[in-house]
């Protein structure tokens, strides 16, 4: 159920993508989803989905883990689905019960949304499968850097973020491991309504937080015990600088949307 994420993980390579500065990649992502919720097109959604389909095969990034990444979402999936299939009406009626109708306009949309939810996943995915958590770290105090003078810890704020994205797959595989040592103990997780199957994850939750507070602790230890006191005089092996190509595949990129979204108008 939980086994596979593939936000959190990192996967070493020398693609391109995985060589771009991490800046210009969270600036190519950002505009990526920005653009994303901009179209509302069959077209469009292509043209995207085309981009991040060349983007995962030039990287080389396994197939499995991202189609496994995108398990947790099939509950949301089909709620949206069905959502904007009785919900969202127009068009032609394909079925019709009583008051109970099904027409194409709410079929295309909820295809169409499911369609955003997810690129959106493996878009964002391929952030984190192509940048080391250290690097992604370095990016975003980059990015969070012009706002020390007001009081924002960047570095502090970074180092939170990334340690989250890291553990994301680890938490997942604990959650599984405590799911199946559950089962084989009696536990049911699928059987009666929402609100029975709301109560059997109790015995899965509670051993969960004590585990994630075990690890935070046991985290937390070990920075203290490797002198770690914050950004502040800390300097890094690797400075990552961002060079020409980086700035023309950013500002390509920003055409390219541009160009789809005038074509859109």
């Amino acid at each position: 159920m939980f086994k596979g994420a593939a936000i959190g993980q990192y996967y070493p390579g020398d693609s391109f993508f995985h060589r771009l500065e991490p800046r210009i990649k969270i600036g190519l992502i950002t505009i990526y989803v920005v653009s994303l919720f901009l179209f509302n097109t069959f077209w469009g959604y292509l043209a995207m989905s085309m981009f991040t389909l060349a983007v995962i095969i030039t990287s080389k990034l396994p197939y499995k883990v991202l189609l496994r990444g995108l398990k947790p979402l099939y509950f949301i999936l089909a709620f949206t689905l069905v959502l904007h299939v009785f919900l969202t009406k127009g068009g032609t009626i394909l079925f019709q019960w009583k008051k109970i109708s099904i027409e194409s306009q709410g079929v295309i949309s909820g295809v169409m949304m499911a369609w955003r939810l997810i690129i959106l996943v493996m878009t964002s995915s391929l952030l984190t499968l192509t940048t080391s958590p250290i690097a992604l770290t370095d990016a975003i105090e980059g990015l969070l850097s012009p706002l020390k003078p007001i009081g924002v810890p960047a570095h502090e704020l970074a180092m939170m973020m990334t340690i989250a994205l890291r553990f994301i797959p680890t938490l997942l595989e604990e959650a599984e491991k405590i799911m199946k040592a559950q089962m084989a103990r009696g536990a049911d997780f699928e059987s009666g309504n929402l609100i029975q199957r709301a109560k059997s994850m109790i015995p899965l939750l509670v051993p969960l937080f004590i585990s994630s507070f075990r690890r935070a602790d046991d985290l937390a230890l070990a920075m203290e015990a490797r002198c770690y006191r914050g950004g502040k005089g800390r300097t890094r092996m690797k400075v990552h600088k961002i060079t020409g190509k980086d700035w023309v595949t950013l500002v390509a990129f920003a055409g390219v949307v541009a160009v789809l979204l005038w074509l859109k108008i």
